[in-house]
């Protein structure tokens, strides 16, 4: 193999890698229902303000049987600053009522549209509202 082949060859690979590293690391949101919408109100029991998405844990009560907890994802901790929303935005024990596009297999979890906290503050993660 020749320098000039081999110089060639790896800038290809590197290219190759920059352009499709990135969409496979890419999380995709095709599990959730994003033609369907659930309103919850209940109580955070955690929210995790990480990368690749943020997620919210929220204890629903059902009107018999115990409460259900439901895990919303959310964008990344970058989009949720860009969107003035903190790692402290809530905290576990907050009354809250969100909506989320549901998990298409009916398990209790979702994608989170917006969250409105008991004093009226809306969290909007799309910065485009």
């Amino acid at each position: 193999m020749t320098n000039r082949f081999a110089t060639r060859l790896v800038a290809a690979i590197g290219l190759l890698g920059a352009g499709v590293l990135p969409a496979l690391a890419h999380h995709s949101t095709v599990m959730f229902a994003k033609d369907k919408e659930v309103t919850l109100t209940g109580t955070v029991t955690q929210f995790t303000y990480t990368n690749p998405h943020a997620f919210i844990r929220i204890m629903v009560p059902r009107a018999s049987g115990p409460a259900v907890e439901w895990r919303i994802a959310s964008e990344a901790s970058v989009v949720l600053g860009r969107a003035g929303i903190e790692p402290k935005a809530l905290q576990p024990g907050e009354q809250v009522t969100l909506r989320a596009h549901p998990l298409k297999g009916g398990q209790p979890g979702g994608w989170l549209i917006d969250v409105t906290k008991a004093d009226g503050t809306v969290l909007d993660p799309d910065e485009d509202n």
